[in-house]
């Protein structure tokens, strides 16, 4: 991958994700060259990558545009996920050690002072980097690339959650519970309190859908 092709594809899946660039929206291949500072064809060469991850669709004579989801899709892939995170968990549960307990609960300690701030752009990155974590010390591998690859398809839903009201503070315990349960090194008590989280971002999702697309 080149340099050139690579910073160009960076430079729009970042704004897809982010919500810059919004689902069903033309993504117009002169204008992005231009934008970018690249050749069409470099350009054209990021769309087929961001195809392959489900990010954009590119038809025939009409180009490429942003994959939009309907709530059914959206809560396909989050029952998905559900699953696969309760499998990640309860293959992590035995190679936590103290220092990665300890590592959880000083990154719940900043989500909560930052939930305090209303800072919830750094909360959302603590909240990525607790599950990071557990992903990092999942035997199931081939199961935390199933849930990163969804959670990029979501990623700009997901977002939003922190700001429906009630949220951010159910988000915050949900996590408590989920070390709670890593702690006590319960593995089943781990494997139901992170599907209880993702089931509820689901539901999150389901009941706000309108606002947060």
């Amino acid at each position: 991958m080149s340099r050139q092709m690579e910073f160009a594809y960076q430079f729009i899946k970042e704004r897809i994700l982010n919500g810059t660039y919004r689902p069903s929206q033309k993504l117009v291949e002169s204008q992005l060259s231009e934008i970018i500072g690249v050749s069409r064809n470099t350009v054209k060469t990021a769309l087929l990558k961001l195809e392959q991850e489900n990010l954009v669709i590119i038809e025939n004579n009409k180009g490429a545009t942003i994959k939009s989801f309907t709530i059914e899709e959206v809560k396909n892939y989050l029952e998905i996920r559900e699953v696969l995170e309760g499998l990640i968990i309860r293959s992590a549960v035995p190679n936590f050690l103290e220092d990665d307990l300890n590592h959880l609960e000083q990154i719940l300690s900043k989500m909560e002072n930052y939930l305090c701030e209303n800072n919830y752009d750094e909360y959302t990155k603590l909240n990525i980097e607790f599950h990071d974590t557990i992903y990092k010390l999942a035997k199931n591998i081939q199961a935390v690339k199933m849930v990163n690859m969804i959670k990029t398809q979501l990623i700009r839903y997901h977002f939003r959650t922190i700001l429906v009201p009630g949220r951010n503070e159910k988000s915050l315990q949900e996590h408590k519970n989920i070390y709670q349960a890593l702690k006590e090194r319960d593995a089943l008590g781990a494997e139901e309190a992170m599907k209880h989280h993702v089931a509820n971002v689901r539901k999150t999702i389901e009941e706000n859908y309108q606002y947060l697309i």
